[in-house]
């Protein structure tokens, strides 16, 4: 098997902080999830030592098994109903002005946990008011993602994880014309449409670009790009590591395409830095 050694550019610096020992404390005690955890983020350190967290609701096991990620699968447990209001009461005391809430898959659900999303949402804000509230949801759609919207968050996001020739190769149940559809209901309602995409899979330059206009054509406004890391053994092998000077240029294509914002680096993720879109309203400026 011919292994793709990793460059020098994705070394991560390790630091504890006080605040690191903080959200670690405060996400313990209201036995919450984080995707920081859960999908081996290798931003976690930096982003907890910065006092921010992306809380991970519905449980840590989703329905589905998707080749690139490292939640763990299979049959959840029951919902926590206590779990909003555990995490409007964390954001609170994290003072964060800025939160970011993602989830599992709940294909197990009536409505996929749509309600217990909706229910988080209204939590948060009447906790929090003046919080700025993004989500990163799974692939609703129609009634179910009106659900969300009617509680107006002022974010929300969706990946597309891939280019449309390999979503079948990693996501093992959303579509590549499924998540569009999503990502252009969330821009009609007047919300910000947000979405992520992973490099370093086997995509051509080509299919990211037109990845990125594809999404942008249907009305998504904010883009991160950042390269797949394999997070274990039993997922999908790295198929190169692009270079900082490419994603550069994904970036400068994505901004010329009409994208307010942009963070495009090796290691971004869908929810890294969001606080930064606060104060880039006009659009103007990103950084990496």
């Amino acid at each position: 098997m011919n292994i793709v050694r990793k460059p020098d550019w994705l070394k991560i610096k390790i630091e504890n902080t006080e605040n690191f020992a903080f959200v670690k404390k405060i996400v313990a005690e209201n036995h919450l999830h984080t995707i920081c955890s859960s999908g081996k983020c290798p931003n976690q350190c930096e982003c907890w030592s910065r006092g921010t967290a992306t809380f991970m609701i519905m449980g840590d096991i989703c329905t589905r098994s998707c080749k690139f990620c490292a939640t763990k699968s299979g049959k959840p447990l029951p919902l926590d109903h206590s779990e909003p209001e555990k995490v409007a009461e964390s954001v609170f005391l994290m003072k964060l002005k800025h939160c970011v809430i993602t989830s599992v898959d709940r294909d197990d659900l009536p409505d996929k946990g749509a309600t217990h999303w909706a229910e988080t949402v209204r939590k948060i804000r009447e906790r929090n008011p003046n919080t700025i509230i993004e989500l990163l949801i799974p692939d609703y759609q129609n009634e179910l993602l009106s659900t969300l919207i009617d509680f107006k968050p002022n974010i929300i996001g969706h990946n597309l994880e891939t280019v449309e020739r390999l979503t079948p190769l990693i996501r093992s149940k959303a579509t590549y014309k499924n998540s569009l559809e999503t990502l252009r209901q969330i821009a009609a309602s007047g919300i910000l449409a947000k979405t992520g995409i992973m490099v370093g899979l086997g995509e051509t330059e080509q299919e990211v670009r037109q990845t990125l206009a594809d999404a942008r054509n249907g009305g998504t406004s904010i883009v991160t790009i950042g390269q797949y890391l394999q997070p274990t053994k039993n997922n999908i092998a790295v198929a190169e590591y692009v270079t900082p000077e490419q994603f550069d240029d994904y970036k400068m294509y994505a901004l010329e395409l009409g994208y307010r914002h942009v963070e495009s680096a090796p290691l971004v993720r869908s929810s890294y830095m969001s606080d930064k879109i606060t104060n880039s309203r006009k659009g103007a400026k990103t950084q990496r």
